[in-house]
């Protein structure tokens, strides 16, 4: 969930580490702070550390502060308060050892107790200064085993990078179920937790993979098992550009990645579409014809906005092609001890591909025999290499911590995967062409959809008075409102609850009165007058109502009008003006769109 940078070469440090950071603050963090080799005849280790952003870092440097080799961390507090202490990176007692931590050291209490018993005296609050103090007492020679003596004794998560005074040629890293990317330069190498901190200094990267360390220097690196097995890491190349991360004229990053849907929508379709046989091609699925029609059941597992496009995902396969479908909290799914069935094609969502509950699901399903799909957005990431197979969404870079095009695109892939699944099975030829035409029609639309940004803006200041709002919608619309109620909780504070339109006699009610807006979505489907029998009850009883409907709606106070697609893909185009509706109203209320409080991206600790 925090960011890691770390840089070996020739170059002034602490510039490359804070504009690392930097790229990194989408995250979401609370301090940060820097560790380096210090230059001249005296050496060691000198640090600095900030609560706060990135600049109080910065401020905060001392003068003196030169290096060539360095680690940099952007925290989000799991042990102990957002402060200077607990901030990384953290020292061991002699302060010949730094260390960077991203997740969770399960047994820190209990190490903590032992180091204490030994005369060991802690500062901070963290877990990851057991590891500073392990590493600083390991009696082993050489960096690497010190690290690997330590990690012998942690159990959890983590993604760590070792500054060490007595081995100023290199950084030692290793990763087990948090993200460690190496960066391949020019006679320099860098470390992060994720790429965006890298592709304006190279586009050659190593992935690790869980139970793997690293060794870098300035003119080369090695990969190698906590166990010290050789293993032969290959670098890949980085699809996009640094200037992929870049603002781009736009105020926000969420505004940028609202506008950037309707050419990341083409992306997804790009290359898939057969008309010849009225499909698609999803090569990346592993699945021939034949063990398709085997399948009995797909379970989708996601977490947040992943696990609503998996309740989309789920209607969309079970309506074309008429097999058992549905979602589940992958943070749920592994804990209830689920019957594994071989006849089931289970699916695992995330944008990243590296959201730990996701990947602990996929992890345990594997040992288990199950076939496993993923849907991600990241190539390379631990979901995308430990699955069977999959589809990747093409969303692009996503920054902003809440996310709009990448859950829209997941969507997407989804739909192409209930095509493909449909028309190897029972879906006609008639009803593949007319899906084929409805997806050929999305990014216009949405471009339509954008052009009524003004309307929808103005709306968001209606409604941006209220201290809790309702989301309801019916079948395919019930996802949506899942996800809309979603954004506005994420980035403008507002409390907001989604329920199925059909549910509100059983219960939510009781809530209504016209300080509580109603926003109901409202498809020209087959349960139209159902859903506006629900406006009906909500009038009654003096509600405010917002719809988002293909056409006005009478009941409702103010409707915002979206162009009809196929049934079937119309849950994709309710999403996008709830997406402005919640940038919007938190525009209004002036909160930090792109950082929302006590969140983070990437989310990679249980």
């Amino acid at each position: 969930m925090c960011g890691i940078v770390g840089y070996i070469g020739k170059r002034d440090v602490a510039p490359l580490l804070l504009e690392g950071l930097q790229r990194l603050e989408y995250r979401g963090y609370d301090s940060a702070g820097i560790a380096l080799h210090t230059s001249g005849k005296a050496g060691g280790l000198k640090s600095a550390k900030a609560k706060g952003r990135v600049r109080d870092l910065e401020a905060r440097l001392p003068k003196r502060f030169a290096g060539t080799t360095g680690i940099a961390h952007t925290r989000w507090a799991t042990h102990g308060a957002p402060n200077d202490v607990n901030a990384h990176p953290h020292l061991d007692a002699e302060e010949q050892v730094a260390v960077v931590h991203n997740g969770i050291i399960d047994n820190a209490a209990d190490l903590r107790a032992k180091l204490t018993a030994e005369g060991v005296a802690f500062l901070s609050d963290t877990d990851t200064e057991v590891l500073a103090h392990l590493i600083g007492r390991s009696q082993a020679p050489t960096l690497e085993e010190k690290v690997r003596d330590a990690l012998r004794l942690v159990e959890g998560t983590y993604g760590i990078a070792v500054l060490h005074a007595d081995f100023p040629d290199r950084i030692v890293v290793a990763r087990n179920g948090s993200p460690v990317v190496l960066g391949i330069g020019e006679k320099e190498m860098f470390v992060s937790s994720d790429v965006a901190a890298l592709v304006s200094h190279t586009r050659q990267v190593v992935t690790l993979d869980d139970g793997e360390m690293a060794t870098l220097k300035a003119d080369d690196y090695r990969t190698y098992t906590t166990e010290g097995s050789t293993t032969s890491a290959q670098p890949t190349t980085v699809e996009w550009e640094a200037e992929s991360y870049d603002m781009g004229g736009h105020d926000t990053y969420m505004h940028k990645e609202i506008t950037e849907q309707v050419d990341s929508v083409d992306r997804v379709l790009r290359g898939r579409i057969d008309d010849r046989f009225s499909t698609v091609h999803l090569g990346g699925l592993n699945l021939d014809a034949r063990e398709a029609r085997a399948v009995r059941r797909v379970k989708i597992l996601g977490c947040g906005t992943s696990y609503h496009a998996g309740l989309i995902g789920a209607q969309m396969i079970e309506e074309l092609a008429r097999i058992p479908a549905d979602a589940e909290p992958a943070s749920e799914f592994r804990y209830r001890n689920p019957v594994v069935d071989p006849h089931t094609l289970y699916i695992a969502v995330s944008q990243s591909g590296e959201t730990y509950d996701a990947l602990a699901a996929v992890q345990e399903l594997k040992r288990k025999g199950a076939r496993v799909l993923g849907v991600v957005n990241v190539v390379g990431s631990a979901i995308a290499r430990e699955t069977d197979g999959g589809v990747y969404v093409h969303a692009g870079p996503e920054v902003c911590v809440v996310s709009t095009k990448c859950f829209t695109n997941t969507v997407v892939a989804f739909a192409l995967l209930a095509l493909h699944l449909g028309r190897i099975r029972d879906l006609s030829v008639a009803d593949g062409k007319r899906i084929i035409a409805g997806l050929r029609k999305l990014p216009e639309q949405i471009a339509e959809i954008l052009r009524d940004e003004e309307h929808i803006a103005k709306l968001a200041a209606e409604y941006a008075n209220a201290k809790s709002m309702m989301f309801i919608g019916r079948v395919r619309g019930y996802p949506a409102a899942l996800e809309a109620s979603l954004k506005l909780k994420e980035i403008s504070y507002i409390h907001a609850e989604a329920y199925p339109a059909s549910e509100l006699k059983h219960g939510p009610l009781a809530l209504i009165e016209p300080a509580m807006p109603t926003v109901a979505i409202v498809p020209d489907d087959d349960l139209l007058e159902k859903n506006r029998a629900a406006l009906e009850e909500i009038k009654a009883r003096s509600g405010r109502i917002l719809a988002v409907a293909h056409r006005e709606q009478e009941k409702a106070d103010h409707t915002i009008v979206v162009p009809k697609n196929e049934d079937e893909l119309d849950p994709i185009l309710m999403g996008i003006p709830l997406q402005l509706l919640a940038y919007h109203t938190a525009l209004a209320l002036g909160r930090d769109i792109d950082k929302p409080r006590n969140l983070a991206k990437s989310v990679t600790v249980e």
